[in-house]
């Protein structure tokens, strides 16, 4: 068994951390927030700034980090949802200079009352491990903590296997939303 260890991210981690924000958003995802001309190299220069950003969705102070041998496998990006608003306005005003595009009319994600999973990754060799477990455990321990109700995330409904690995962690639904261009599933845990 892999001697994975789950802690909070720090700064030089934010280019391991975008990468695999942009694994768990999908390239088809990214490109549909990209405006003409703009691609994943420009989305990638965004989100790593972002990233080392303190206050941003994104920022490494909302991430924890699955690690082994110093190397970053896994991570789960996750805020209040009741800072939505405030902690999207960097991506908002980042987008127009990093990917041409206002976003300034972006649906919202998730609301006041739980600890929103924005973002969980594990790299695919690391897969079939536990850690997604591990990450999803540690998150909820983390809104625990923060005194939130329960941890919300969004699941594309094309996604059976993320879906599954949410309802093996206990996440039950809720309701329909729309992020990214995609139909979501809103589950809670």
């Amino acid at each position: 068994m892999l001697k994975i260890e789950i802690r909070e991210a720090i700064k030089a981690q934010s280019a391991e951390i975008a990468r695999l924000i942009m694994m768990a958003m999908t390239d088809d995802c990214c490109l549909h927030f990209c405006g003409a001309g703009y691609g994943l190299d420009d989305f990638r220069s965004m989100m790593t700034m972002l990233v080392e950003r303190e206050d941003s969705q994104y920022s490494y102070r909302n991430t924890l980090v699955a690690m082994f041998d110093n190397r970053v496998v896994g991570i789960a990006v996750s805020y209040d949802g009741g800072l939505l608003h405030e902690l999207r306005r960097p991506f908002i005003l980042a987008a127009k200079d990093y990917i041409g595009r206002d976003h300034s009319d972006i649906d919202d994600e998730t609301q006041a009352g739980e600890l929103y999973l924005d973002s969980l990754a594990v790299e695919p060799e690391f897969r079939r491990q536990g850690i997604a477990q591990r990450l999803l455990k540690a998150t909820k321990e983390r809104a625990e903590q923060m005194k939130l109700p329960c941890v919300g995330l969004l699941v594309d409904k094309g996604n059976p296997a993320g879906e599954a690995l949410y309802a093996s962690a206990g996440f039950r639904y809720v309701d329909d939303n729309c992020w990214g261009g995609h139909p979501m599933k809103h589950l809670i845990l």
